[in-house]
């Protein structure tokens, strides 16, 4: 059986996150590499689990949360589904059984703003982990004049949780931003979309998604 553990050890898995995240440092975007990747994982198969949809299904989360950004090796342009390939190529090769692998590729496919759709629920937990990882250690640029608006945005960002409460059936998404260097209006200018998907998200799951900026309640 195809685990987690065994595709975070798997070299040449590692060599195209690595390749990725350096293909997307050159176009001047924030971390991708293994503190995201593992970030994700790890939240996407916490969710499943604490909402009871299994021990396995938590496993394929992790894994598609490992592997969900491998495809800006090719391309940042629709990355999701290049990556839905070589997540594929990996996984089949790898001897995951044809329901699990069909699992984690939609997931994969289907995780970026645009396009994305929440089919399943791996895809959902993918979702929710990947566009709740807003953090300033993600910030490459150490030269605050020259930021853009995302580094401004994840830099002003001093802690993120994403928590979830069964029993109300909500996920509420909370951040501690600094407005000396990004503003609430900055967040939305480029996140409008992604909170939209958290959304739909946390609706597939049977749960309301809420954002609250520092104590108050956004959505």
């Amino acid at each position: 059986m195809v685990t987690y553990d065994g595709i975070r050890h798997d070299v040449a898995v590692n060599t195209y996150i690595e390749e990725a995240d350096r293909a997307l440092g050159a176009l001047g975007y924030t971390e991708h590499s293994f503190a995201h990747v593992t970030r994700v994982a790890e939240t996407a198969g916490r969710l499943l689990e604490q909402l009871g949809y299994g021990a396995r299904a938590a496993e394929l989360a992790r894994i598609a949360g490992y592997l969900h950004d491998i495809g800006n090796l090719v391309n940042r342009v629709d990355h999701s589904q290049s990556g839905a390939v070589m997540a594929f190529r990996i996984l089949d090769k790898a001897g995951m059984d044809a329901r699990d692998l069909a699992a984690v590729v939609s997931a994969i496919g289907n995780h970026d703003e645009g396009s994305g759709v929440p089919v399943n629920p791996i895809a959902a937990a993918l979702i929710l982990a990947d566009k709740s990882d807003v953090r300033r250690t993600r910030v490459r640029n150490r030269d605050r004049s020259t930021f853009d608006i995302h580094d401004r945005v994840n830099y002003s960002v001093d802690s993120t949780s994403l928590d979830l409460d069964c029993e109300s059936k909500t996920l509420t998404l909370r951040l501690a931003v600094d407005t000396a260097y990004g503003s609430v209006m900055d967040f939305f200018e480029i996140f409008h979309t992604r909170m939209s998907m958290c959304k739909n998200a946390a609706q597939t799951l049977g749960l309301r998604f809420g954002l609250v900026i520092n104590g108050q309640a956004v959505i």
